[in-house]
Order: structure tokens, then C-alpha cells, then sequence
């Protein structure tokens, strides 16, 4: 949507990594969405499936390149994938991630490309972490949430963004695996999530539980629930980590 020049790099800071120093699960989700290539200008696209599979912690990596291809286009559904990389070594491959979208509707008429001027937030220790910045927090009931839908996590179909439920299922699932295991020195190795209906209304509960494997690997399954639209449930996710020493 914007005619500057492409640019497919994100720069690496402090909030996007985990407690080992490893890049987030939801940092690599939200910057390869993999919903099959389509653009807000020939549909309104959503997606279906998401998954993604670490290889590279990337603790030293300042920027990460996202390399796609576009599977397939359908007339509705669309799949794509993507190689990460680290942008100043693109032979060291950080992750690989895999999905599919659908379209569901058409854009309005006169809908054209906009400047969008850069957003350059400096890395800083006083930068809270993203499921704050999203406006998630853990609830008295234990619940991890995120609040009624507003104009700032809505998507241009006015449901709730991929951005802020990647980032409050992964904190959810993060805090339930480092619960089983008894140490929160843990790195994601996959995600795979399913968006099952469009977040309207909120606030947005997540359910969950832990799923204790071998040799330090432990896995979490979560739920996501529109409370205010009969606790429908929107999307559901697995995550797999393992401990670090």
C-alpha cells in the first residue's frame, strides 16, 4: 500500500526477544503474515492459517529479511511462504514461516496507495514489552486478555489484527509452558495458528494449557474468546519451546 520502495527488513530490538535473548515467535508472525500475497488493493484478505518454525534464535542478529513466494492464488484462497534471514547475512536463516488466507470481499472503490511515513522506535530499556504496547494484560481471574476492540488493534475490516493476538497467545503460551517446566529460560521452536472467526467485539479471553514433552522441550495450546460476542471462539494456536541452558 505504499508507493515508497520496498522494503522487507525489520530491525531487531530488545522488546521483540524472549527472556534468552531469542526473537519472538509473534515478532516473525506479524512480519511474514503469509495470507498468499493478496494486497488490500485487489481484496480484503484474511487469514486462515499461520505457522512457523525456528531454526535460529537469532540472539545476535540486528535485522531479519523476510524472502517470500506466493504459492498459489485462487480466486478466494491464497498460500505463500517465506524464508527469514538475517539482512546483513542472508545466507544464515533464522526461520521459515508458511500459510494460507481467503479473501472476503473486494476493496472499496477509489482505494489507492498512501504515503505512510517510516516509524523508527529506538531501542531503549524503558520500552514496554509488545503484549502492553497491545494493550494486553493478565487479569485478576488468571486470564490473560486483550481489551474491547478499538480502532488501534482493528484490522481495515474493522475485526481484531493478527498483530495483537499473535502477541497475547504467544505471552499466554510462554507463561503456562514456563509454569509446566519451572523455568522461564525458555526459546519458541514453532507456532502453528489457526484463525477460526473474526475478533468484533472483545474483550478477548485466553484459554490454555501446558503439554510437558522430553528432554526439555514442553508445548502449550491457548484459545482465543470474543467475550462479547457469546465467548465465540476466534482463533486457536499451539506453541512448542524448549529450555535453554
Amino acid at each position: 500500500m505504499d508507493p515508497g520502495p520496498v522494503d522487507d527488513t525489520v530491525t531487531l530490538r530488545h522488546d521483540m526477544r524472549d527472556a534468552t535473548g531469542g526473537v519472538l515467535l509473534s515478532v516473525l508472525g506479524i512480519a511474514s503474515p503469509e495470507g498468499g500475497g493478496m494486497s488490500d488493493l485487489e481484496a480484503v484478505p484474511n487469514p486462515v492459517i499461520h505457522s512457523c518454525q525456528i531454526l535460529d534464535p537469532a540472539r545476535d542478529v540486528r535485522r531479519i529479511e523476510v524472502v517470500s513466494e506466493v504459492l498459489r492464488r485462487g480466486r478466494q484462497l491464497a498460500y505463500s511462504r517465506s524464508r527469514i534471514v538475517d539482512a546483513d547475512a542472508p545466507a544464515r536463516l533464522i526461520a521459515l514461516t508458511e500459510g494460507q488466507g481467503v479473501s472476503i470481499g473486494t476493496p472499496p472503490a477509489g482505494l489507492e496507495r498512501m504515503d505512510a511515513p517510516p516509524i523508527d522506535v529506538v531501542d531503549s530499556p524503558d520500552l514496554p514489552p509488545l503484549w502492553q504496547v497491545f494493550g494486553g494484560r493478565r487479569r485478576d481471574d488468571g486470564h490473560w486478555a486483550l481489551p474491547e476492540l478499538a480502532v488501534e488493534l482493528a484490522s481495515p475490516d474493522a475485526a481484531l489484527h493478527i498483530g495483537p493476538q499473535l502477541v497475547v497467545l504467544e505471552s499466554a503460551a510462554l507463561e503456562l509452558a514456563a509454569t509446566a517446566c519451572g523455568t522461564g529460560s525458555l526459546q519458541g521452536v514453532a507456532s502453528h495458528v489457526m484463525f477460526v472467526a473474526r475478533g468484533k467485539a472483545g474483550p478477548f479471553r485466553v484459554e490454555g494449557e501446558p503439554l510437558a514433552g522430553r528432554d526439555g522441550a514442553v508445548a502449550a495450546r491457548v484459545t482465543l474468546h470474543d467475550e462479547g460476542a457469546d465467548d465465540r471462539l476466534i482463533t486457536a494456536a499451539t506453541y512448542r519451546f524448549r529450555e535453554v541452558a
